[in-house]
């Protein structure tokens, strides 16, 4: 490895300037001072670099050493990620603790894989041509992952040496001949630069919704697979439950969380709860499938920055293997701290409320390396990359810049609001304000694989909802009993969307997931009862009555039944409505 020696030249918190450093490359890593602190090089000045350095600086002083590795700032990929704890630059915390003991001491260097570990390949590739992405044989890294050993993607030539057997990650798997003659070793690990997305072939178009259990979710504003979503909200609002519970339910193959700048008793419930969880598509611990970024909010503002990059190549690399992957980012707020911290400490001119001017194309830099696509390779497998950030706006006003920003990039926004959370309605998020731009592009599939009735009937929901915000207006100001008749039924009929559809018990083990079948169905029943009712409205039938019906508790507690039984019981419930109607239509004859 080349190294380029520097000194240090000024101190300013988290940024290093160091002379001395011509032969040096932006984003180069660098280790600082004898103690051996990570940096990254940020801006190049002639011989003056600026460093972000990833780790505290207390202590440092004018006329330390710098030495640059001269290569960027890369995470390692593979066997051995899965289950991994890492802190935002790669390193496992398990390692560090080992070496450096519960005091954390700077400098320690790991490296990102274990090294002493040796994973059983088994080769499925043919010698002879290859490219970059083609799968050259297979890890069974956990009981339900199975990892996939690709070419490096910008390795092209001839694949002249391949063999099975147990290896570490560092050892010679098999060799390939490279176009321009030079041979290269091929190991299960491979190295990428965490700035640089990683190629495709072809992105494809969001047309088929990542399903993730959650009613308000995937029935009134999906996001698609490969898709990029935010959940803005202030404190106590929910947003972490609502991660969590995507990372628990969403229909993918890997789940990446990164806790970007949150406290730590948070990532610390993540790092007690995720491996008691069990999987419900594997039976399995969550774990199993999981790969988590600890950068809490205690830890070096700097290496925030680079940890929402470190966890999304992360997620790029099993994307490529053809699996559907979540990455969770709590939350790009603290990340956008970091650039704050460091565009003010690079004297840069500050653009709205200090925020570096370049927030926008950093945050959409981001984003745009999610989507489903076509991964490089002889094979065409398909591969897909869903990203969901929290927000966490102070106050929880989203006209802040970061919201903003994120909001001009995403395309599915889940407003959570602190008066639904006050209400204990969870999720709490506000279906006025929430939107989702994926649901036309997605109709197609859900009127083949769940139901024609499904984007009618979520129309419906919608208007019903909105109805009902416009009608409380009205009664604040004139009273219910000013409403007519139809109207104060639109009201009942809302009521039992939002408190029996679109809350859901999050620790309840039926109500915590629901399939889209089973969401079909329960949004039929209510609608069902509401086009009932109205009917028996329009034929001279009381209101009250209309609304206080036996079975409308039973419609209620539909939620709670397990999908097994779901169908029986609609069909009951079906004909207890047209029954207890048909016994009211009696009792008003006979009253007549």
């Amino acid at each position: 490895m080349m190294e380029k020696n520097g000194i240090i030249k000024k101190v300013s918190g988290p940024l290093v300037i160091a002379e001395g450093m011509r032969d040096a490359n932006m984003y180069d890593v660098v280790r600082v001072s004898d103690i051996g602190l990570v940096g990254e090089i940020i801006e190049m000045h002639g011989g003056d670099a600026s460093i972000q350095v990833y780790e505290e600086t207390s202590g440092l002083g004018p006329g330390g050493k710098v030495v640059s590795t001269m290569e960027p700032l890369s995470a390692e990929l593979g066997p051995g990620l899965i289950k991994s704890i890492y802190d935002g630059i790669q390193r496992p915390l398990d390692a560090i603790m080992e070496k450096a003991g519960t005091r954390l001491e700077r400098g320690v260097n790991v490296p990102a894989l274990k090294r002493d570990i040796k994973w059983d390949f088994n080769a499925t590739s043919e010698l002879g041509k290859v490219s970059g992405g083609d799968i050259l044989g297979t890890v069974q890294e956990t009981e339900v992952v199975c990892h996939k050993i690709m070419v490096p993607p910008n390795w092209d030539g001839e694949l002249i040496e391949l063999k099975s057997g147990s290896y570490t990650v560092e050892e010679t798997i098999g060799k390939i001949k490279l176009e321009n003659g030079e041979i290269k070793e091929l190991k299960l690990m491979q190295k990428w630069p965490v700035r640089v997305g990683r190629p495709y072939k072809k992105k494809l178009s969001p047309d088929m919704p990542l399903v993730t259990g959650q009613r308000v979710i995937d029935t009134l504003f999906p996001i698609a697979k490969g898709g990029v979503g935010t959940v803005p909200g202030p404190f106590g609002s929910g947003k972490t439950v609502v991660q969590h519970q995507l990372a628990k339910w969403a229909d993918a193959d890997i789940v990446i969380y990164i806790g970007c700048g949150e406290r730590g008793n948070e990532m610390t419930d993540v790092l007690n709860e995720f491996p008691e969880i069990k999987d419900p598509k594997t039976g399995k611990t969550l774990m199993e499938r999981t790969v988590l970024i600890a950068n809490t909010s205690d830890m070096p503002v700097a290496a925030r920055e680079a940890s929402i990059y470190t966890g999304i190549t992360i997620a790029e690399y099993f994307r490529d293997m053809g699996y559907s992957v979540v990455l969770l980012a709590d939350s790009t707020s603290r990340w956008a701290e970091a650039l704050r911290e460091m565009s003010g400490r690079l004297e840069e001119m500050p653009g709205e409320e200090g925020y570096p001017a370049y927030l926008g194309s950093r945050l959409a830099g981001f984003y745009e390396r999610a989507g489903r696509v076509v991964s490089i390779g002889n094979e065409d497998r398909v591969g897909a990359l869903s990203v969901v950030g929290a927000v966490s706006p102070q106050g929880g006003d989203i006209s802040e810049p970061v919201s903003q920003a994120t909001l001009r990039i995403v395309k599915v926004f889940w407003g959570l609001d602190s008066q639904l959370a006050y209400r204990r309605h969870f999720p709490a998020i506000n279906w006025l304000k929430s939107y989702s731009l994926y649901v036309d592009s997605m109709g197609k599939w859900y009127e083949d694989e769940i139901s024609p009735d499904w984007i009618p009937q979520r129309a419906r929901i919608m208007a019903l909802l909105q109805e009902e915000a416009e009608l409380e207006e009205m009664v604040k100001l004139v009273g219910m009993d000013a409403l007519v008749a139809t109207d104060r039924l639109k009201l009942e009929i809302a009521r039992s969307i939002r408190e029996d559809y679109l809350h859901q018990d999050a620790f309840h083990e039926v109500d915590t997931y629901a399939s889209l079948n089973k969401q079909c169905v329960m949004a039929r029943l209510i609608l069902k009862f509401y086009d009932l009712t109205k009917a028996a409205l329009s034929d001279g039938m009381n209101i009250n009555k209309l609304a206080s019906l036996p079975v409308r508790e039973r419609i209620g507690r539909i939620k709670y039944i397990p999908e097994d039984k779901l169908q029986k019981e609609y069909d009951d419930i079906l004909e207890n409505i047209t029954r207890e109607i048909d016994d009211l239509r009696r009792e008003a004859a006979e009253n007549a």
